[in-house]
Parts: C-alpha cells; structure tokens; sequence
C-alpha cells in the first residue's frame, strides 16, 4: 500500500472516535448499505465523521487492503477497525455498538 494513502487514511480514522468510510455522505448516502449504518449511527445518537470514498479512487481501493474487508462502508470505533453493515446491524441490535463507542 502506498504509504502516503496509508497516513491519510489512519490520520481520517483518528480524527474522530468513530468513523465511517461510506458511499456518498451522511447526508446523501450513495449506497443502501452506506445508508443503512448512518441510520443506525443516528438512531442511536452516536457523532460520527466520515469519509466519501467515491471522491476518491485511490482510498477507495486503498481502504479494503488496510482493514482487509472487501466492502464499503466500513465503521471504526477509537482506531479500531469494527466492519460492515451486517456487523454494525448486529452490534447494534446486541447493544454493544453503544458499549464499544463509549468505552
């Protein structure tokens, strides 16, 4: 992975404590998946920053090699590398979506 993308990318998911890597954006979710999560992130209250990968091919493709995940969107919580939609469905429905974000 070319380092410079690698910078930008852990310098996005460090900005916040939780991040998304998405389709479009919060506002304008690009895809039914990207849409998905930002609904549970809203229901639930939870503050997030994201990233629009479709404004960006290089971290588009980049992204799927540093969390080793094939899909988008992408969900980090404190740094760490959470999943997809289904795992954020499941989280959420669990709970434990809100326990890891405010660990």
């Amino acid at each position: 992975m070319n380092p410079e993308i690698k910078k930008i990318i852990e310098e996005k998911i460090n900005s916040a404590a939780v991040f998304l890597f998405m389709k479009g954006t919060p506002e304008d979710p690009q895809c039914g998946f990207s849409a998905q999560v930002v609904g549970i992130l809203n229901d639930l209250g939870i503050e997030f920053d994201s990233f629009d990968v479709l404004s960006d091919e290089n971290i588009r493709q980049a992204i799927k090699e540093y969390a080793n995940w094939p899909t988008i969107p992408q969900l980090y919580v404190n740094g760490k590398f959470i999943g997809g939609c289904d795992i954020v469905r499941e989280l959420a429905a669990s709970g434990e979506l809100m326990e890891l974000v405010v660990k």
